[in-house]
């Protein structure tokens, strides 16, 4: 039986295979859809394994463009389980992740390479995503087409993206923001894209000079950037529609953005299992630093301690079997308030609680005290290990930590003023546009 996705693919072949598909800014270069299914074919000739690929899963990496399309509709065509990872992820990390997982294949850059002990997913399984779990240990999620082309669907039609539309590709195709708006809609809508050169603000105003793309999702570092830097507002003015995801937009930089380049930005919530969430549909809200309503075909439940239930047919389910008729339930780690008007607002992380000097402190409420200090662009905060904790503070400012601890002191309790300091120009993002938590603790407590 053919995967939803093909069929979706092959419409999407039917209606634009003569238009342009993919460029790349990095090189210039561009492939039509037809284009690229002929690579994916020819891909496939070359490097498909005898013992066959549907239902066996494959991890593969490669930058933004041709070459990740041409693998992903590749092992599509073969019926494999896909199993995407982000570029930057260093080679031995790819394969522990594929001895980890149990799977079949690794794309090691020039060919699969075969493993033992594979596990067999069955049929409707078409990809999995890969997110963090609690103990630093990344965590499959197994999706099968219709639930990926529910998250497609829902998002371009809430946010009105159509194929006549270009959008600009920063963030990894293979993350699941980046399935959701770029991938996917590609795939199954037809929506064009060109992957920028770099995440730079002058490399990206000018490849919105040459390309002239309409939409642009995208991580809060980077609209930071370009909203303090230089660049001539005039250079992003094809741009229709500016999503922020991926990590808390500070509504400051919301405001910084559009008075700079006069465009709002549109916050846009989700999560690697439920696909997207919510999404600020005028941008009204993310300027008071809400994150908008849910997407059209996404029901959103108040549930006690400012938890919320997400139903929808993008959910993942088969690790939570909460089910309401055809749709998926699942409730996010994260502490979010829902208003009259159905407006969602991110409180933090559900158990950001701890307990210092025998004292609950909130990590939450601390970063927020720093964040509110004059200086401070952004902050992390978390406890180090051990009977004897103490709280530990990473800083995006423009002052020392002597200037900010002393600032705190006289109207902060003594326990909520962190005892570690990092202070330093932008905090580290991972590559998926995330803040490198990991890296800031082992810098704080190593």
């Amino acid at each position: 039986m053919i995967c939803e996705l093909l069929k979706a693919w092959d419409g999407t072949l039917r209606r634009r295979g003569g238009e342009t598909a993919v460029a790349q800014a990095s090189d210039r270069r561009s492939c039509t859809f037809r284009q690229l299914d002929e690579n994916a074919t020819g891909w496939l000739a070359a490097h498909s394994s005898p013992a066959g690929l549907a239902g066996r899963s494959v991890l593969f990496s490669a930058p933004n463009g041709i070459e990740w399309f041409t693998i992903f509709l590749g092992l599509l065509r073969a019926g494999a389980t896909l199993v995407p990872l982000d570029p930057a992820e260093p080679p031995d990390a790819q394969r522990r992740l594929a001895e980890a997982l149990r799977a079949a294949f690794r794309w090691d850059g020039s060919r699969l390479v075969p493993l033992p002990s594979a596990l067999r997913y069955r049929q409707p399984v078409r990809l999995i995503k890969l997110t963090s779990g609690t103990n630093g240990s990344p965590r499959p999620l197994a999706f099968t087409a219709s639930q990926l082309l529910a998250d497609a669907g829902q998002v371009t039609a809430t946010m009105g993206i159509r194929p006549s539309d270009l959008n600009y590709a920063l963030i990894p195709l293979g993350h699941s923001y980046g399935l959701g708006n770029l991938a996917l809609p590609l795939v199954a809508k037809g929506v064009p894209l060109v992957c920028g050169a770099a995440p730079l603000p002058h490399a990206v105003a000018d490849d919105f000079q040459r390309w002239r793309p309409t939409v642009f999702p995208c991580v809060p570092a980077v609209w930071r950037a370009l909203a303090s830097s230089e660049v001539d507002p005039a250079s992003l003015r094809s741009l229709r529609l500016a999503i922020s995801a991926g990590a808390p937009l500070p509504a400051e930089v919301a405001r910084e953005f559009v008075a700079r380049f006069g465009i709002r930005l549109h916050n846009f919530y989700g999560s690697s299992e439920t696909g997207g969430i919510s999404f600020d549909r005028t941008g009204a809200s993310t300027l008071a630093g809400g994150v908008g309503r849910a997407l059209l075909g996404v029901r959103i439940s108040q549930l006690r301690g400012e938890r919320v239930q997400v139903c929808s047919a993008a959910v993942f389910t088969r690790a939570n079997r909460t089910i309401r008729g055809r749709l998926g339930c699942w409730t996010p780690p994260d502490r979010v308030t829902v208003g009259a008007r159905g407006e969602l607002r991110l409180a933090g992380r559900r158990g950001a609680m701890v307990k210092v000097a025998g004292r609950r402190v909130s990590l939450t409420e601390v970063e927020l005290m720093l964040r509110r200090l004059p200086g401070v662009r952004d902050a992390w905060v978390q406890v180090g290990p051990g009977p004897n904790a103490v709280l530990g503070a990473a800083l995006a400012a423009d002052r020392t930590a002597s200037q900010l601890r002393a600032e705190m002191l006289p109207t902060t309790a003594a326990w909520k003023v962190p005892k570690r300091w990092i202070v330093l120009a932008a905090l580290p993002l991972t590559a998926r546009g995330k803040v490198d938590t990991r890296g800031l603790y082992a810098r704080l407590f190593g």
